[in-house]
């Protein structure tokens, strides 16, 4: 960092000394200092417009841009998720909310539903008091589904890209910290004191709303980029007992 700021002080001094030189020069052949500043102004009061142009206005348009592009790419990351671990475990934690038919219903999703449609039901996600009730026999299969498709989980966590979608990144960390909880009891889940399954149970709420939010959020993408997709990600929906994808 001392290496770049020192050689951005040594070029600025070179271009200010670069610049004070040309002018001397102009003089020293011209005799005309009126004509030096009359252009040296111009070009002043221009380069406010030029700092305009270029930093607010057309570095705005190529950064937004290359995050469209980055969001891209990022989705489709998040698509394979959804394949290989988030549709599955949505299924197993709807199986511990005893609540869980109010929360359905409110994602249902059809394929004319608006983008304010997408943003009540992630509204509802977020604020819906999940009651979840732990089952012991489910919360050992819970724990072997998580600890299988952590290889998985950690090559995600490599893509640097991740770092530019906090929601996906903060939902990862929500499902990796619940595995470790689950891993680390070992054979003792099924005998647990019932303030350890408390904990557990908010383990378990955080790691469910911060899934089907994004859930939702990949979704709504996918309906407005990729229409062939939503239909079956609509058809397939995890949130519904009767989904099916067969086209009906």
């Amino acid at each position: 960092m001392k290496k770049i700021f020192n050689w951005t002080v040594t070029m600025s001094f070179i271009l200010v000394a670069a610049s004070a030189l040309t002018y001397t020069i102009h003089y020293l052949i011209f005799r005309d200092v009126h004509h030096i500043f009359i252009y040296m102004i111009g070009d002043l009061a221009f380069l406010f417009l030029d700092v305009l142009l270029v930093i607010l206005l057309i570095e705005r348009l190529l950064s937004r841009r290359e995050k469209k592009a980055l969001m891209k790419k990022l989705n489709m990351v998040i698509g394979t998720f959804f394949s290989e671990v988030g549709l599955e475990l949505l299924e197993k934690f709807s199986s511990f909310v005893e609540n869980s038919h109010i929360l359905e219903k409110k994602m249902n999703i059809q394929p004319n539903w608006s983008k304010k449609d997408f943003q009540d039901a992630m509204s509802a996600a977020q604020n819906f008091s999940y009651d979840i009730q732990i089952d012991k026999n489910k919360l050992s299969e819970l724990r072997d589904f998580l600890v299988q498709k952590e290889p998985f989980m950690i090559r995600l966590l490599e893509n640097p890209n991740l770092l530019e979608h906090d929601q996906f990144t903060d939902l990862l960390w929500a499902v990796f910290h619940l595995t470790e909880e689950l891993k680390f009891r070992g054979d003792k889940l099924k005998d647990l004191p019932s303030t350890d399954y408390d904990h557990i149970a908010g383990d378990m709420k955080r790691a469910y709303s911060r899934l089907t939010v994004e859930w939702l959020s990949y979704t709504s993408h996918l309906q407005s980029s990729y229409p062939f997709l939503f239909s079956l990600l609509a058809r397939i929906n995890p949130m519904n007992p009767q989904a099916s994808p067969v086209v009906r």
